[in-house]
């Protein structure tokens, strides 16, 4: 063939190709077969191979290509990728509402709703109708440069559809978007996935694009950041398609209560959509309004995500047993026959206490509804009694502790029995796998199952003989090896420097949380005063009363008490002194929303409680601070009908610093 004749074969083939990818992708149409589809493809690959002048970037044998990298490059976003405030009720959608219209009186307020896709956010830089760079959001200002694998995804067009738009296009265009994996295509990957936007994100942030070409992954448009002057954000469903890409359909809402109206339809046939959807996007239509509303922290004033509730299913439960805790307490537990739910498999759920057992009516072979928001331990939400057969059976609950057998109590006004029995044990064994917790000695390596090997071998007893181990002692066990032996014991050893406040809420003393540990660490310094410290003394400390105090009080009266840390330090404990406190944020409070970016929000807490302010975890008028993170959910609504100054992480840490 003619190398002119080849130019315009391999002209024609890419039309075509580019087409019939457009009637697949997004209109959802076929009108040939995927092997004759591929068979066009592979044509124009060899001619290609024997013609390499005329590869152009946005032929479709492009998507698969180049070396794996070795890093990601970073891409500064011209216009933020921002994140959407969510809202999980109607009120709060409602005082969102409100919200607006204060910032902008006497202004009609028309809603657009799309769906609110559970995948994978990029954006997509077109140069003179070719695509350029792909990125991820990043921190919302810098991305990494994700090109070469949003290649590989067919529903992303490598050349826009510009003869379908009447519209003048730009050189430059920006669209946005969601890439994610349908729910059919999912299930061979479930094993090791635990859901289609983990592999989605995943994939995407592989540096070997022929990793990402190898998954069916799919690619939906939510945003025209370019001005093609389109009036409002429902003209951004109109255009995308035209320029090639897919769209959800969406609707335009005149008020909150066709905004609801839209939410519950979805809600009801999101099961049998192909793609996961966690919530309905509401965003102000009109684009110049939406403009001025402008931006607080890291999200716009005039869009927010209404969620879903918490991921449900429904399971039958098969048992109820009790556990029992480290102070004693149980709790009930329901054994549920295996179901997903939010990504993994549930077989228990927690019924709390007797009285909730009591409200729900719960019988062990009830069909029950359960739910599990985020890492929340799933919980039982619903009994359907209308399954019942009449064989399920009453659950008493037990009078005495089903590990030693100790009368259980239940002190007046409180909802938990407890065993009395501080040698049972259950509570010693739930004491040491606190003891090695992250939160307390965080003893890395030394989970439950080891502990409980070490138990069952009689190498420890209590928390001191931790310490005592030795490489030989672990050697002969199960699963370990003389390098894990090592490394374990090195671990302990590692361990043994412990600041007090940790140390102080390791002993497990009733009604003593982190920040109860904290104000007896700033306040008395050692762990000898502490050891000391009268009833009268303690209920000196802030924020300690009378029953924290005498719990405080007795605990260190206990001779076996007494005796523990007496062991902890013969066995080379050393307890550091607690960071020095200062003043600057005396007599403020401080309430934390939102994801903190440079802190963690137990840092934050603790950078707060160090400078002798108090964190609290709700607001209220006597509230000073509310610090927004990214997305701040209601609470930033309620800051400002309350009055309460807002301030973002930038103002807090310079607060902190100043």
């Amino acid at each position: 063939m003619a190398k002119q004749q080849a130019k315009q074969r391999i002209e024609k083939l890419k039309k075509l190709i580019s087409h019939h990818r457009y009637l697949y992708h997004v209109l959802d149409k076929q009108e040939i077969s995927d092997e004759a589809f591929d068979s066009l493809k592979h044509e124009l690959y060899k001619l290609e191979q024997q013609f390499p002048e005329f590869i152009t970037p946005d032929s479709p044998t492009q998507r698969v290509g180049g070396k794996p990298l070795e890093k990601f490059k970073k891409v500064e976003h011209e216009t933020p990728m921002l994140s959407i405030e969510d809202v999980f009720s109607e009120k709060e959608l409602q005082d969102w509402e409100d919200y607006l219209k204060r910032l902008a009186p006497s202004t009609r307020l028309e809603y657009f709703c799309e769906y609110k896709i559970d995948g994978f956010a990029v954006t997509l830089i077109y140069q003179n109708g070719i695509f350029k760079t792909g990125a991820t959001r990043g921190n919302g200002k810098i991305g990494e440069d994700v090109t070469q694998n949003l290649k590989t995804i067919e529903s992303i067009p490598l050349k826009l559809k510009i003869e379908n738009c009447k519209l003048k296009i730009p050189g430059f265009v920006e669209v946005r978007g969601e890439v994610y994996m349908e729910k059919a295509a999912f299930e061979k990957f479930r094993s090791t996935y635990a859901n289609p936007r983990n592999l989605a994100a995943g994939s995407i942030r592989q540096l070997d694009p022929k990793l990402a070409a190898s998954r069916p992954l799919k690619f939906l448009a939510y945003d025209l950041v370019t001005d093609m002057s389109q009036k409002k954000h429902s003209q951004d469903h109109q255009i995308l398609p035209l320029l090639g890409f897919k769209v959800d359909p969406g609707k335009i809402c005149q008020n909150i209560e066709e905004v609801v109206n839209f939410w519950r339809q979805v809600a009801k046939k999101r099961e049998l959509l192909p793609y996961l959807v966690d919530g309905v996007v509401v965003n102000v239509n009109d684009n110049s309004l939406f403009q001025r509303l402008g931006v607080v922290g890291k999200s716009p004033r005039g869009m927010r995500a209404f969620k879903f509730s918490p991921k449900q299913a429904t399971t039958k439960v098969l048992d109820i047993g009790v556990q029992v805790g480290r102070t004693g307490a149980i709790t009930p537990v329901a054994h549920l026959e295996p179901v997903r739910c939010g990504g993994v498999t549930i077989t228990r759920a927690t019924l709390h206490n007797e009285d909730e057992i009591k409200r729900l009516g719960v019988k062990i072979g009830d069909t029950v509804i359960i739910e599990r928001a985020g890492d929340v331990i799933p919980a039982v939400a619903k009994v359907l009694t209308e399954l019942r057969t009449g064989k399920e059976k009453e659950f008493h609950f037990p009078r005495t502790c089903p590990i030693c057998q100790t009368k259980l109590s239940k002190p007046a006004g409180e909802a938990i029995w407890r065993c009395p029995n501080k040698d049972c044990g259950a509570r010693k064994r739930e004491s040491l796998y606190y003891f090695a917790s992250k939160k307390s000695f965080d003893i890395e390596g030394l989970g439950p199952k080891i502990i409980d090997q070490l138990v069952d071998e009689n190498l420890i007893s209590q928390a001191p003989d931790l310490f005592e181990l030795k490489e030989g002692d672990l050697i002969p066990l199960e699963r370990f090896a003389e390098k894990s032996a090592k490394n374990l014991v090195e671990a302990i050893e590692e361990s043994k420097k412990i600041p007090l406040v940790r140390f102080i809420y390791t002993l497990g003393i009733r009604h003593v949380g982190e920040e109860t540990a904290i104000a007896i660490a700033n306040y008395l310094g050692s762990i000898d005063k502490l050891e000391k410290a009268s009833k009268e003394d303690l209920e000196k400390i802030p924020d300690i009363g009378g029953i924290v105090a005498k719990s405080i009080h007795d605990w260190f009266q206990s001779k076996k008490n007494q005796k523990l840390i007496e062991s902890l330090l013969k066995v080379g404990v050393k307890i550091l002194p607690p960071e020095k406190v200062g003043r600057k944020l005396q007599g403020l409070a401080f309430v934390l929303t939102g994801t903190l970016e440079a802190l963690t929000r137990s840092e934050a807490e603790r950078k707060i409680r160090m400078l002798g302010g108090h964190p609290a975890s709700s607001l209220s008028k006597q509230t000073d601070y509310l610090v927004a993170g990214e997305n701040p959910g209601s609470k930033l609504a309620e800051a400002q009908k309350l009055g309460v100054k807002t301030i973002t992480e930038k103002e807090f840490l310079k607060l902190l610093s100043d």
